[in-house]
């Protein structure tokens, strides 16, 4: 009887191990992730007298995920101006480095459940600072309120401590009337793609 209860306890052990293992290598959205952002670009399309532009970018994110579908996402981004020809209204072309930026947003994520790829979809509200660029008429920092939407695909790793990340964004700048002549007398529209490394601090 007691080679019986210690064959049981032991059984018992093995499965118990096997599922927590099956547990923690399980590849998806985590409790808590950090996104790592390298690399990637926004390009701002022209409006009115402002013209096109488009900017490297680098930053990071925290994400809380509530369920492995839904989750609140906050964001810091540095947006680093880059030399590159501007067209005038005049029809002009001005050789210049376009000014620095530093956004921040708040996000509400949704994964679609799924395995090692989670696709997603997400939006929020935020807030963008354009820093000074006097050679472009941009005297002083000045910060807008922007909005944006989006999604992306997300692919874990099998032990599911890390994965990579790809995410596309539309992003719109609210104008100001005091704003330079450059960037923000009129709403501003503009695209952004990064490449990201995945965290999973909180599986």
């Amino acid at each position: 009887m007691r080679h019986v209860i210690a064959g049981f306890i032991i059984g018992l052990s093995i499965v118990a191990t096997g599922s927590a293992y099956a547990q923690e290598t399980t590849p998806g959205p985590g409790t808590a992730e950090v996104t790592i952002i390298p690399g990637g670009w926004t390009f701002f399309t022209s409006k009115g007298s402002q013209p096109s532009f488009g900017n490297y970018d680098l930053g990071g994110s925290f994400a809380y995920n509530f369920t492995r579908i839904v989750g609140v996402e906050g964001e810091v981004g540095g947006s680093l101006g880059v030399t590159q020809d501007l067209q005038q209204l005049a029809g002009g072309t001005l050789h210049e480095k376009t000014p620095n930026m530093l956004s921040y947003v708040g996000n509400v994520v949704v994964n679609l459940p799924g395995h090692s790829v989670v696709p997603y979809a997400t939006g929020g509200v935020g807030g963008l600072t354009l820093y000074k660029r006097e050679l472009l008429g941009i005297f002083n920092s000045d910060t807008f309120l922007t909005g944006n939407v989006g999604g992306g695909v997300k692919w874990y790793a099998p032990n599911g401590r890390w994965g990579l990340r790809g995410d596309y964004r539309f992003q719109a700048v609210r104008s100001k009337d005091n704003a330079p002549a450059f960037f923000g007398q009129e709403t501003r529209y503009g695209h952004r793609a990064y490449g990201g490394v995945i965290l999973n601090v909180v599986k």
